[in-house]
């Protein structure tokens, strides 16, 4: 249901949260020379890496989980309104081209639908039912996991999605930047960044936008090497799909062999540019097609049908 809180009711649990806090010691920034405050805004976020480091248990935590579900077909579906949302959608788009996924497996929801990315959408973020009506239509199952995300820890729309989701058997992350959230609360794994208040009050897009950026990098990018998605340090699942991912493919399969230039060419051109493929073509000396066997067999997973192969 739509949140109905009383605009004083609300004033004061806002006042309440480490977020939202204001900072007396900074009220005359705006007097300060323009180096003075970008000094004071790197102090700030250096201070953020610091606060992951912190949660980096409960972070590992919660990708082990997902990445178990996503190794049985599951797909990963962040939701938050705002910042929080645009941030889940950066994320998930990223996913295509680094890793090769398919884009329902990794996936943005805003509060507002599409046009929340660009302009604010009044009224969006305090609906739970609008979470719930967003997420029908991804069908979700068991091996799904929802990440729910606000800096406050108290959006509806980002409670709602956990709540839901939790409802339908998916696994449940809860990611926010206040102590003792609601939305941590209300899922499997609660992860909660504590970066303090910000510079300017109340503007999670600061400390509490990199926080959540930082955690969500982990979160899709360790996932997906579980998921055999790298070799080494190497992105072998990437798509060329323009002129410079076909360049780097080309680097990342000498990289992985240290074959020539033109037989790299020739491993790419038989696996139409799987660069993971023409990896294994080079380094067992098999065959494209006996390549894409292996890897099948193998689940995806280079260094194991590297082993496979002898």
């Amino acid at each position: 249901m739509t949140s109905t809180s009383h605009p004083r009711d609300l004033r004061t649990e806002l006042e309440s949260l480490t977020t939202e806090a204001f900072r007396p010691e900074l009220a005359d920034i705006d007097r300060l020379p323009t180096l003075d405050i970008a000094r004071l805004m790197n102090g700030e976020d250096a201070t953020v890496a610091g606060a992951v480091a912190e949660r980096l248990p409960q972070i590992a935590a919660a990708i082990d989980a997902v990445a178990e579900r996503m190794a049985r077909g599951g797909c990963l579906v962040y939701a938050g309104a705002g910042t929080a949302g645009r941030l889940g959608i950066l994320d998930a788009s990223e996913c295509p081209p680094t890793f090769n996924t398919d884009p329902s497996r990794v996936v943005g929801l805003i509060a507002g639908g599409p046009d929340a990315v660009v302009t604010s959408v009044e009224g969006a973020e305090d609906s739970r039912d609008l979470a719930r009506a967003d997420l029908e239509t991804l069908d979700l199952t068991p091996d799904d996991t929802v990440v729910g995300i606000s800096a406050s820890g108290r959006t509806p729309y980002a409670i709602g999605a956990v709540e839901h989701a939790r409802a339908r058997g998916c696994l449940t992350i809860g990611l926010a930047c206040n102590p003792g959230s609601p939305l941590a609360a209300a899922a499997d794994h609660g992860i909660e960044i504590v970066v303090g208040p910000e510079l300017l009050t109340g503007s999670t897009r600061l400390k509490s936008g990199t926080a959540q950026k930082l955690v969500l990098n982990m979160l899709s990018t360790i996932t997906m090497i579980r998921l055999g998605k790298t070799y080494g340090n190497l992105m072998v699942d990437v798509r060329a799909s323009n002129d410079k991912l076909r360049a780097r493919s080309h680097r990342i399969v000498a990289l992985a062999t240290g074959a020539a230039d033109e037989d790299i060419e020739r491993a790419l051109t038989a696996t139409d540019g799987e660069v993971k493929h023409a990896i294994l073509t080079l380094l067992a000396d098999v065959d494209g097609p006996t390549a894409a066997r292996l890897l099948e067999e193998s689940g995806g997973h280079l260094r194991a049908a590297l082993a496979a192969a002898g």
